[in-house]
């Protein structure tokens, strides 16, 4: 599976990203959305990955019409999948939030770009078409929850969380 075309690098707040790994995530054997994760430098596995304390960023395009309330919803799921309920008790605000962005839209559309990002003291911005919806929410343990939907035991899709992982540090 060829990876897809994201940039080697990115920039969130003034802190310059790396391209950590890229890859499609599939339903069945239908493409959903292409997904980049950014970090500060390159590492091995999903453990340095959560590890991670600085800013962090996850670039997604649409490879088909998605509604938005399916998007947010399996976002959630994945976080369920691979928090303990005394974490998703303690950030629901933060995933109700995640919900409404998604939500509030019809559908992201084939090609749609959308995005997350963490600023260590700040929380978790998303994007939608390069405009932030609304104020950061959460702290570093929610984005870690985010991660582990690609990144967890229990990953949405283990080909997108190899390919994730597959251009980190030789």
């Amino acid at each position: 599976m060829a990876a897809p075309a994201f940039g080697p690098t990115q920039t969130v707040q003034g802190t310059p990203l790396v391209l950590q790994g890229a890859g499609t995530r599939y339903r069945a054997v239908f493409k959903v959305y292409d997904m980049a994760l950014y970090l500060p430098r390159k590492v091995r596995t999903a453990e340095e990955i959560l590890a991670t304390t600085g800013a962090m960023r996850l670039d997604f395009v649409a490879q088909r019409d998605i509604p938005g309330t399916d998007l947010g919803l399996s976002f959630i799921k994945g976080l369920s999948a691979n928090a303990t309920p005394d974490q998703i008790r303690r950030h629901t605000p933060s995933s109700n939030r995640l919900v409404e962005i998604f939500s509030g839209r019809t559908k992201l559309a084939s090609g749609d770009a959308f995005a997350m990002e963490f600023v260590p003291g700040k929380g978790t911005t998303f994007y939608i078409q390069g405009q932030a919806q609304g104020a950061p929410v959460g702290d570093a343990e929610y984005f870690g929850m985010v991660l582990r939907i690609w990144l967890g035991a229990a990953p949405v899709d283990s080909q997108l969380k190899d390919a994730l992982l597959s251009s980190g540090a030789n």
